[in-house]
């Protein structure tokens, strides 16, 4: 019976876990980071120096992110770095109102290709390929069609 129960508990999450959420540039929900190109006019940000929380173990030169985070996240950026992948980066935070008006618009316009037809912004999820759950490989064993040859 206990084994039962422990299934069904593990099978519950399981089932949780796979339902997913897709959020895009340009719709309410939508925090991270914005990749620029040529096609957009440099933005207004909330800092007018880079915010970096711990230098980098190594010093390497990177580029600094700009990202569109909720005011709480930039308040307590310490606490929230890690959910961008950018505590050892300089990040510069845009404006909300930047963001909306002029970020997303062209975004759309360019149909989401910000440095034009060969680069794809890492947030959208039209990749093809590249391993299990992507379509393009024998998958998880899960099915949804993939890998049952």
């Amino acid at each position: 019976m206990k084994n039962l129960l422990v299934s069904a508990l593990l099978m519950a999450g399981s089932m949780t876990a796979s339902a997913g959420v897709a959020v895009t540039v340009g719709q309410p929900g939508f925090y991270g980071q914005i990749v620029l190109g040529d096609a957009y006019p440099a933005p207004q940000v909330i800092y007018p120096q880079p915010v970096i929380i711990q230098p980098p173990p190594v010093a390497v030169v990177q580029p600094p992110l700009y990202l569109h985070v909720p005011p709480g996240h930039m308040k307590k950026w310490g606490r929230y770095c890690g959910n961008y992948g950018a505590c050892g980066r300089q990040v510069y935070f845009v404006q909300d109102s930047w963001y909306q008006n002029v970020y997303v618009p062209r975004y759309n316009a360019h149909a989401g290709r910000p440095g034009g037809p060969d680069r794809w912004d890492h947030h959208d999820d039209h990749r093809h390929g590249g391993g299990p759950g992507k379509g393009g490989g024998p998958g998880n064993g899960r099915g949804h069609g993939h890998g049952k040859d």
